[in-house]
């Protein structure tokens, strides 16, 4: 009696060994899925910075800068200047 006790005790750790094992690959490959999903994401991002800074870079161009400072603002450079110290 005492070897079905344990028999049907390793049966049943056994059969819930199993079942956490099938559960834990469950899990995992929905973490899988979530993981090239995020990678995915971060690849779409990086590309997105880098035209971001790619259109900064344009905008800021001293030259465009110059132009509308002129165009826009009837700015003009001066032709000659002093630029004045500071007393300490």
């Amino acid at each position: 009696m005492r070897s079905a006790l344990t028999l049907l005790i390793l049966l049943v750790v056994n059969m819930l060994a199993a079942v956490a094992v099938v559960q834990a690959k469950h899990e995992s490959r929905g973490l899988q899925g979530d993981l090239q999903t995020l990678r995915v994401e971060r690849d779409r991002l990086k590309t997105e910075w880098a035209q971001l800074q790619l259109e900064e870079s344009a905008w800021a161009n001293p030259d465009r800068v110059g132009r509308l400072a002129h165009e826009r603002l009837n700015m003009v450079q001066p032709k000659a200047y002093t630029v004045l110290g500071v007393a300490q």
